[in-house]
């Protein structure tokens, strides 16, 4: 890994301008730069106060976010079960009591009673409504094939924190031996909660993985522990920060428990990132001789300048996820808005403070020390890379080899996502959890072991007015569709009266799917809606489908345009768009192989239910794109202020790679162990979550950033920088990049003229 603290530089630094080029000049302060300078310990004070502020607002935050979110409020399957709860409590079922009989008989006399009296337990406690059983009703789908297990079903009330708070009190009175029985509690109820309360114990372990490896990491870029502490200390006051943030919300709208994942992901993986960035540069700016108050004020015009256009990139990727319905989507916009956000607020408000306040002391306590005493100061340089000479030399033989890279770069991204042409989408089950749930347990023994799969039907709304022969008709229309196995029904409450319908196969496969349509295009004398398993899913999917266009459209204008004002090149903005995507496509091929495949599910420990959820492809595509452009971001702002310095092209990216490429790599590396750490998580969404991600972030630093990049740039050549006037004129006024952007030598010769040193970033103007 190339350390990041840097020697006195040979490039770039004053008095040492290539023949033809200005000397820069020390600039004084900015208003921004005296503003979050000028009383850097009251500055630290009151983001201590307010830290601590941001602790308590969002303690318990976990215990209020719900743990559903993949239907579309808007959707017909989600207006039928919301009627079906409201007329027909009995008709909707959410907890499940597993009764085993071990060797008797469900039917044996000391079996039934002690069921039956289970079944009116339940029907006396709090909060639950709509009990039946197998002793009841004598269902053969409530009973076992092997005559050994039956269910008890029963409906409990309420949000999904009021139902978790019920079944916590409810569980250890039903839960466990009752005389000759053996009970296990299952039921979508029971399957949320104990995947809420198992997101919640993993991600803490996740946070005591992370910390202090993440700390190692830092300790052996930078070698200074002191500034090793300042990268954490930012991506702590992020996560609490959104912790708050996300605990305000709950009171206006639902927020997921999985946003919790992102927080701490992103929070410390952007955090880091935006910290290296910034005290990378401050150190290479205190190695020639500037003070520290003319060092922090350099660092914000440069690398400040990057840091704000890559939280804005990072912003734009995740608020195209506001788009679409579904409150699991959108609680990742919310969460990811705000981390980004407050990541990039302390990077430029506290850290510069800090590092004022720290001065020269930002070197001490070099750890590596110890292990260098003998060395030669100057071939320890060396073998650290801090003069990124190795990231030079490698940017040279891909540029000379540039068609060769971008071909066999190109072909390797696109073999390594064939896979998810193969993808089949499906919904979150059970099979999320790990194989000893005991909700994960119950629904296995329901699916494997029960008639019909109870509960993976669908149900059928018929709202109006309706004759008995009416109802008979119907029923009888949808019992001849080819792939209905039996109708039950109707119950008839007041206009309104339901249905149920079994299909022959599971109950999400494709043609339970197209068993939705089939029902939803019969012609019937009243109002019809469908739903159940199938139909939430074909509703999700088309809900997805609608909205994805103007999502993908979203975050590729706005990533045009930000990085054109970055850049003031038509080219560029286009291959950073495309590049990124193509990018991103090991880690879908990835998740199609491992996750629905079940490669690898033995040695990761999760269990295949041979499909994605349908939501997961859009959260981590919009996750990982932000995150291939903060890194983008990074590489393209040295490239074009040593464009800018210099007017040659290939030097320019040379020196862009030298001075970018170890410290993108380690701020891959950092994150990916952040989400390995997230990806250790016993529930499978969050595992692939986290593993997806971790992959995507290291083949785009790895691959695309260094051999991509380059090749693609080489092969563009000086057309690169090419804008038309009236674009190049809107960038020389509104543009913003990294650098001091002196004027460039007289004569040079070059597509886009630099823009004058008038332009200023925002916090400078």
């Amino acid at each position: 890994m190339t350390e990041v603290n840097t020697p006195p530089r040979t490039e770039g630094a004053p008095g040492d301008a290539p023949e033809g080029a200005p000397e820069r000049t020390p600039r004084r302060p900015g208003r921004y730069t005296r503003l979050v300078t000028a009383r850097p310990r009251l500055s630290l004070l009151v983001a201590l106060v307010l830290t601590a502020l941001a602790v308590l607002a969002g303690s318990g935050v976990a215990d209020r976010l719900g743990s559903g979110g993949w239907e579309d409020p808007a959707a017909e399957s989600t207006y039928a079960t919301k009627a079906l709860e409201r007329e027909f409590p009995d008709s909707q079922p959410n907890l499940l009591l597993l009764v085993d009989s071990g060797r008797a008989s469900v039917d044996d006399p000391q079996v039934a009673a002690e069921a039956r009296d289970l079944a009116g337990r339940l029907a006396g406690e709090k909060g639950v409504t709509g009990v039946g059983s197998y002793w009841q009703s004598g269902s053969p789908a409530l009973r076992a094939k092997d005559g050994h297990e039956a269910l008890i079903a029963a409906r409990i009330t309420g949000d999904d924190n009021a139902m978790g708070r019920t079944l916590d009190r409810i569980a250890p009175h039903f839960r466990g031996t009752h005389g000759p029985v053996q009970v296990k509690l299952g039921g979508i109820v029971a399957v949320r909660h104990e995947m809420q309360t198992i997101i919640k114990e993993d991600l803490a372990r996740a946070e005591m993985i992370a910390l202090p490896i993440t700390l190692v990491l830092l300790v052996m870029v930078f070698g200074s522990a002191i500034a090793a502490l300042l990268p954490l200390g930012i991506g702590i006051v992020a996560i609490l920060g959104t912790n708050a943030v996300l605990r305000g919300l709950t009171a206006f709208t639902d927020v997921s428990v999985f946003a919790l994942n992102l927080t701490t992901a992103l929070g410390l993986g952007l955090a880091i990132d935006y910290a290296l960035f910034i005290v990378r540069r401050f150190r290479e700016e205190l190695s020639t001789g500037a003070t520290p108050s003319t060092a922090v004020g350099t660092t914000l015009r440069t690398a400040g300048r990057t840091v704000l256009f890559s939280a804005l990139t990072v912003a734009v990727s995740l608020a195209a996820m506001m788009v679409f319905p579904q409150y699991f989507l959108r609680s990742f916009a919310y969460a990811g808005i705000a981390v980004v956000l407050l990541a990039a607020a302390a990077a430029l408000i506290l850290l510069p403070a800090a590092l004022v306040l720290l001065g020269h002391r930002v070197n001490s306590l070099d750890l590596r020390r110890l292990f260098r005493r003998r060395r030669d100061p100057e071939r320890a340089e060396a073998a650290t890379g801090t003069t990124g000479t190795t990231w030079a030399r490698a940017a040279g033989l891909v540029m000379r080899r540039a068609p060769l890279f971008a071909l066999g770069t190109t072909v390797l991204l696109v073999t390594l996502g064939l896979p998810f042409l193969g993808v089949k989408f499906g919904t979150a089950d059970d099979r999320q959890l790990p194989s000893t749930a005991e909700s994960h347990v119950v629904q296995e023994h329901i699916r494997e072991g029960f008639p019909g799969s109870p509960g993976g039907g669908l149900e059928v709304l018929a709202e109006g007015r309706a004759t008995a022969a009416q109802y008979a008709s119907y029923k009888q229309q949808v019992a001849a569709l080819p792939e209905v196995a039996r109708v039950d029904g109707p119950l008839v409450e007041g206009d309104a009266a339901y249905f149920t319908v079994q299909p022959k196969g599971e109950a999400v496969d494709d043609p339970a799917q197209r068993l939705v349509g089939d029902i939803r295009a019969l012609h019937t004398p009243f109002d019809t809606k469908v739903t159940g398993t199938a139909a939430v899913l074909v509703d999700t999917k088309h809900a997805i489908a609608q909205r994805l266009p103007w999502a993908a459209a979203f975050i590729a204008v706005v990533t045009l345009l930000l990085v054109f004002l970055l850049t003031g090149s038509v080219l560029i903005p286009v291959q950073a768009v495309v590049l990124n995507a193509l990018s991103l496509t090991a880690m879908f091929g990835a998740v199609v192989w491992v996750f629905q495949d079940g490669h690898l599910s033995g040695a990761l420990g999760f269990t295949s239910s041979g499909s994605i959820e349908t939501t997961l492809p859009v959260l981590m595509f919009c996750v990982a794109f932000g995150l291939s452009m903060d890194y983008g971001v990074f590489l393209l702002s040295r490239i074009k202020e040593e464009y800018d310095r210099t007017g040659d092209h290939d030097a320019a990216v040379r020196h862009g790679l030298q001075r970018t490429g170890g410290l993108i790599t380690a701020a891959a590396v950092i994150l990916a162990v952040v989400m390995v750490a997230i990806g250790t998580s016993r529930v499978t969404n969050t595992k692939m979550l986290g593993l997806g991600i971790a992959l995507a972030v290291l083949m785009d630093a790895m691959v695309v950033r260094s051999l991509l990049v380059p090749a693609i740039m080489r092969l563009t050549g000086r057309a690169t920088w090419w804008a038309p006037t009236p674009l190049r004129r809107l960038h020389e006024r509104f543009g913003l990049s990294e650098g001091e952007h002196p004027a460039p030598p007289k004569g040079r010769d070059q597509p886009q003229t630099a823009r004058s040193r008038r332009t200023a970033a925002p916090a400078e103007r």
